[in-house]
């Protein structure tokens, strides 16, 4: 398969997708099943920024985070009033003129189908976000009180997907409205499952940490539904091994064309 059809959703074009996660030598993202990894203060942290890093290496305007790294499955998410406006018009793509304007630099972008996180912030605090803005993902079934919610924060969203995210129409639609040409994800292993089986990373970074964790709940990698007996694994080529301070060591796979 030729790189221009590979990524291709349909017969619309998408943006490059990295993966990127520091993991433990057997998969693992975090320590503990359903902890928030940046309150948990037992993984190592290595000095310095790791997205500085990251985005040096690959110039992303998208990075794409998961929304199980704000909120955990067992949170509830707060009751929100009923929506003021009409279900037609918060089913329109909303991008304010004002988020467009602040992000000078890029989006974090998060899938949210299920109207979960209550957001504090649209910028991020610290240097490392400085013209960065965030954008929601929603779905058509996401609950429209959510939709107000989003519009009344003045949160940009898009709808992509009926009933969850379709995250290939996601991408086309960051590429079109923003000329997006590469997407960092950071996130955890659900969203890279669920990029991984839609055949839509392009480069997967693992950022290996010197611990090995255990375990049978604990995040992988990638949480996706298991292969069939007649399915086949995503054959990765090795780019680059490079070896780091603290005994970690960066490891780059590239997708190859005829994946």
């Amino acid at each position: 398969m030729s790189d221009t059809n590979r990524l291709r959703v349909g017969e619309r074009l998408r943006p490059r997708v990295v993966t990127h996660n520091s993991a433990s030598v057997d998969g693992r993202l975090a320590l503990s099943p359903d902890l928030l990894l940046m309150m948990d203060e037992r993984w190592p942290v290595l000095a310095g920024s790791a997205y500085s890093d990251v985005k040096r290496r690959h110039s992303p305007t998208v990075i794409l985070e998961g929304s199980g790294s704000f909120v955990r499955d067992r949170d509830l998410p707060g009751a929100l009033p009923a929506a003021t406006e009409s279900r037609e018009v918060l089913l329109e793509n909303y991008l304010p003129d004002a988020a467009v304007e602040a992000a000078t630099n890029g989006w974090l972008v998060v899938p949210d189908s299920r109207g979960r996180v209550r957001w504090l912030y649209k910028q991020f605090p610290g240097a490392d976000w400085e013209g960065w803005h965030l954008l929601v993902l929603v779905s058509t079934e996401t609950p429209l009180e959510y939709l107000s919610f989003l519009r009344r924060e003045g949160v940009p969203y898009l709808v992509a997907g009926r009933s969850r995210v379709d995250l290939g129409q996601a991408l086309c639609l960051l590429r079109e409205k923003f000329g997006v040409e590469t997407v960092l994800s950071t996130g955890g292993g659900r969203l890279n499952g669920a990029l991984l089986r839609a055949g839509l990373v392009d480069e997967i970074e693992v950022e290996v940490v010197p611990i090995a964790v255990g375990g049978t709940d604990t995040p992988t990698m990638f949480t996706a539904p298991d292969l069939p007996i007649d399915g086949h694994p995503t054959r990765l080529r090795l780019v680059s091994v490079d070896r780091r301070s603290g005994d970690r060591v960066l490891l780059r796979y590239s997708v190859p064309d005829d994946e």
